[in-house]
């Protein structure tokens, strides 16, 4: 991939900032008990996230996984579980392009192992208390995601911890869909941990791809 030029640099360094912006202003949103901020912030994320991918040289997977989430984020706003499931399945499509960029490249066994044991943990602990609906939707999209968080390691370091950043958010969801006890500021933090999870996996694919990894060759697909 050749570097951008110093036009889309700038751009891209635009775009980054407008997320950073609209990330603090939707935490701040939540943490103060704002609807509105949070309402307007949310669907601005994801595409901000994505043109900065794009603007950055992003394969374009990555670009679609984000949108992907865009489309999640924007579903789950409207609260029912109608859109709940589908904005499960558009956050599954990310994931299964998150999969794709990520190739075949090695990874960890003993963090696969790791993952797996948490996976079944969580899924045995959360079964119970579950929506029966949502229990087995639910459990096939922990699947996925526990998937898509091991496979980032292949990456590296930063997408390595987007990945279980997204694990961490995504078991936040469940626990306050089988109505356990939250912690203080819930929804700031499944927000804080989705945005930072999202940012590294972005930052963890550009890094592969600026050092000459070029993570979707080992798909066929070209940025």
């Amino acid at each position: 991939m050749r570097p951008p030029g110093p036009s889309r640099t700038a751009l891209a360094a635009f775009l980054l900032l407008s997320f950073l912006l609209a990330a603090c202003v939707d935490l701040v949103s939540l943490l103060a008990g704002a609807d509105l901020g949070h309402v307007v912030a949310k669907p601005l994320l994801m595409p901000l996230l994505a043109a900065y991918a794009a603007a950055s040289g992003a394969p374009r997977p990555l670009v679609a996984a984000l949108l992907f989430g865009w489309g999640g984020d924007v579903l789950l706003l409207l609260d029912n579980d109608p859109a709940f499931l589908l904005g499960m399945g558009s956050f599954a499509a990310g994931h299964v392009c998150y999969l794709l960029l990520f190739g075949r490249r090695s990874t960890s066994v003993g963090l696969g192992l790791g993952y797996a044991v948490v996976l079944v943990g969580v899924v045995a602990l959360l079964w119970p208390d579950l929506p029966a609906e949502l229990r087995v939707p639910v459990a096939g999209y922990s699947l996925l995601l526990a998937a898509m968080a091991y496979r980032a390691s292949s990456l590296g370091v930063l997408a390595g911890v987007g990945g279980a950043l997204f694990l961490l958010s995504d078991t936040l969801i469940a626990t306050d869909l089988a109505e356990w006890p939250q912690p203080p500021a819930a929804d700031a933090w499944v927000m804080a941990t989705y945005l930072a999870a999202q940012y590294l996996l972005t930052a963890g694919v550009l890094a592969a791809t600026s050092s000459g990894g070029r993570p979707a060759r080992a798909t066929g697909v070209s940025g």
